[in-house]
């Protein structure tokens, strides 16, 4: 993609020396935009490989509500281990590999009044899911990630903290807007972007729409020092066309929301993917 590329020569020609939480320091640039036209072709990076079937595995723990590492290591996923280490989860007094309410309890169980994540939170994607086929002109499509005392309780807060979407009645399309407070724009960013674009398209499925326009409000966009020599290979790639997603459409007759949880792998197909080699970067945790 010539947009994401463009973002990072814009960081590193704009942004400016930042020191963050983890020590590695990074080149920093605040309050940026990119966006892309999913009628263009599915947004899966292409100057470097990408673990598609990772990024897929992780959103549907996401849509379950999990945030219990050994789900996604069960499935061969390992992206949140650093994280759900018997010493980083005990600074929170919680058992190894239990994550606290990060992504899946905030979409799922967000706190009501009384604080309760566990029973009686509320569920955000079922509520956007009635609330676009009820009254799909509404400005309320939105789920939220961020509730500053959960936020304090983990050990990485929401990067991703919100998303809204747009129905485009006439055109029964749909648009998304993904907002972030902090971007690893190496590693996390292309991970992120082919998140929502599979989840802007299965919420379309379920919905009947179509997707159009994916775009993301950015934050703190940064580019960590560690970074710089793969930053320089990836910008030196010339961007492969795009894939084309396929995904096979859930049982229509079930509720909304369960058809959303009834996706898997397996359901998936991305035809025309050709991309240029992995490039491995370190995380900064």
């Amino acid at each position: 993609m010539k947009s994401y590329k463009a973002l990072l020569r814009k960081v590193l020609e704009l942004g400016e020396n930042h020191s963050d939480r983890t020590g590695v320091g990074t080149t920093s640039l605040f309050g940026c935009m990119w966006e892309h036209d999913m009628r263009d072709g599915f947004p899966l990076l292409t100057t470097k490989k990408m673990p598609a079937r990772l990024v897929f595995e992780e959103l549907l723990w996401f849509i379950r509500g999990s945030s219990q590492a050994s789900e996604l290591q069960e499935r061969d996923v390992h992206i949140w281990d650093e994280w759900a280490t018997k010493e980083q989860c005990a600074k929170f007094n919680r058992e190894e590999g239990q994550l606290g309410p990060i992504y899946g309890p905030m979409w799922r169980r967000f706190p009501t009044l009384d604080g309760d994540t566990k029973k009686q939170g509320i569920d955000q994607l079922d509520r956007l899911l009635n609330n676009i086929k009820s009254n799909p002109g509404s400005r309320r499509h939105l789920v939220t990630a961020w509730h500053p005392e959960c936020a304090a309780n983990v050990t990485l807060p929401p990067c991703h903290w919100a998303f809204q979407v747009k129905c485009h009645e006439d055109e029964k399309e749909m648009s998304m807007l993904v907002q972030m407070r902090s971007v690893d724009l190496f590693l996390g960013m292309p991970f992120d972007i082919a998140s929502y674009a599979f989840l802007l398209t299965m919420i379309c499925q379920v919905t009947g729409y179509k997707p159009r326009m994916l775009k993301f409000s950015l934050g703190d966009t940064h580019i960590y020092h560690t970074h710089a020599s793969q930053v320089d290979e990836l910008l030196s790639r010339t961007p492969m066309g795009l894939p084309h997603l396929v995904i096979t459409k859930p049982d229509k007759y079930l509720p909304s929301l369960q058809q959303l949880e009834s996706y898997h792998w397996e359901m998936v197909k991305l035809h025309g993917y050709d991309p240029q080699p992995t490039i491995k970067a370190p995380v900064a945790v």
